[in-house]
């Protein structure tokens, strides 16, 4: 795993949420889960409408997000908003079907996962080992997986995964 410090620009998602045990159906990669349904949901909407404002113009390829938005009550819950969809460059014209979410411009980090990385524990690796020790706190409680053409399915040994994370600096 290789991460690094980056500075974004706001990012607009558009996409379908899902609020609740995104693993409920299933643990990790598997379409019985509920993240599994939404990007099933998501695709079969995205295939299936012909007109798309809905592209990442500023990068090149396909890009595609899954958000992971903790609440303040997910310790208690261990239910979080989980959201599927692609970059935007407004939500003007967005069809009724989609919602939006905004991350706001700053710093980020950005850790790299490959091949089996990408099946294994990168959250303990990220939140417990790397970012304690990189100067580095969460600036709130969101975790982006950013897919583009790098990614070729989690048990492909060649894919690659970004794991984006908002920081600010620690105050230790």
């Amino acid at each position: 795993m290789e991460c690094r410090i980056e500075h974004q620009e706001r990012l607009v998602m558009a996409g379908m949420e899902y609020y609740g045990d995104p693993f409920a159906g299933g643990e990790g990669w598997t379409e019985e889960n509920r993240i599994g349904q939404l990007w099933q949901r998501f695709n079969a909407f995205y295939d299936a409408t012909e007109e798309k404002p809905w592209r990442d113009k500023e990068l090149p390829g396909e890009r595609g997000y899954e958000l992971h938005v903790e609440p303040v009550e997910y310790e208690e819950t261990k239910r979080l908003y989980v959201m599927v969809g692609v970059a935007v460059d407004s939500p003007d014209g967005l069809p009724p079907e989609l919602c939006v979410r905004v991350l706001p411009a700053g710093d980020y980090a950005v850790c790299t996962l490959k091949g089996e990385e990408i099946a294994g524990n990168w959250p303990d690796r990220i939140y417990k080992e790397w970012l304690p020790a990189s100067g580095y706190e969460e600036a709130f409680k969101v975790t982006i997986e950013r897919y583009d053409p790098r990614f070729k399915g989690p048990q492909d040994r060649e894919s690659e995964l970004d794991i984006v994370v908002p920081v600010c600096r620690s105050a230790d």
